[in-house]
């Protein structure tokens, strides 16, 4: 696939078609007002939830100053804000990639906080980072199968579900990685943390350096991923965009929880498009 070639048969979906996903602030409410959709998955219905997330690379200095956040069974949460805010910390945080100096995280109750990695793939989180993340060297078909080493056995059946999602891999399953557009390995990226089936996907900016038609496709993907019954957190600098397809929406900065809400609701917010989406649009 080339990166001027537009997605075949694939539309960008309407926002208006995005499915309700739990109540949604009155535009203006930041995360600390009463009401604030960082509620819309309470604990009884919260899939993966993090609870005043301290952590950072660096002893004694932290990225994340008390980050909350919920994610529904079916949900799509979108995760923006400045540079250096923290959201890609987020994420490795969620899936035990730097050490949790305070707070937990929980799937399906269960607190899962500072587990390895190869253990919450096989509880049924995904991760795919936003660099590195292929083997340039094997083929399709042999990054796909590094995707699913758990459970071999299912290659096959897993193979049919991720070529129906990701066609172009099925065709290219002998083509090395690296010789594959950028577009292309950021598929491949993806349909490798969709092998072992997981129930939670977590993406660090999957448009990142990508052109704008190729940027759409990856964003026309997330919904057909969600569709298909997989819940995602997406990191996002395109704000705008990741606003427009997700159901609920985090801004954060310096390390902290600044709005919560319905995606349409951020995308509206005067206050959000003052501080956040006007400078994000440019760095985006």
């Amino acid at each position: 696939m080339s990166e001027s070639t537009r997605p075949e048969a694939d539309t960008a979906p309407e926002p208006d078609t995005r499915p309700e996903a739990g109540t949604a602030p009155e535009p203006g409410k930041d995360a600390d007002s009463e009401g604030a959709a960082g509620d819309a998955a309470p604990d009884a219905e919260a899939l993966l939830r993090a609870d005043n997330i301290v952590a950072g690379y660096v002893p004694e200095v932290n990225i994340l100053n008390g980050c909350d956040l919920r994610l529904a069974e079916g949900e799509l949460v979108g995760i923006i804000g400045p540079n250096g805010a923290g959201k890609s910390t987020l994420l490795k945080s969620l899936f035990g990639l730097i050490p949790v100096r305070e707070g937990a995280v929980r799937l399906r109750g269960e607190e899962i906080t500072g587990l390895q990695a190869h253990t919450l793939v096989s509880k049924g989180i995904g991760y795919v980072p936003q660099n590195n993340n292929v083997f340039p060297r094997l083929t399709v078909e042999e990054n796909l199968q590094m995707g699913l080493y758990l459970r071999p056995k299912k290659f096959g059946e897993r193979m049919d579900v991720v070529g129906g999602l990701f066609p172009r891999l099925a065709d290219r399953r002998k083509q090395r990685a690296g010789s594959m557009s950028g577009g292309e390995r950021q598929m491949l990226a993806m349909g490798r943390a969709l092998m072992m089936d997981p129930s939670v996907l977590l993406l660090d900016e999957p448009s990142a350096g990508l052109s704008p038609v190729l940027q759409d496709e990856v964003f026309i993907r997330c919904r057909q991923i969600n569709k298909a019954g997989v819940s995602i957190v997406m990191v996002e600098q395109n704000a705008r965009r990741c606003l427009q397809i997700c159901h609920r929406g985090y801004v954060l900065d310096q390390g902290r929880n600044a709005y919560t809400g319905g995606g349409d609701d951020l995308l509206n917010d005067p206050k959000v498009i003052q501080l956040y989406l006007g400078t994000l649009a440019q760095t985006g």
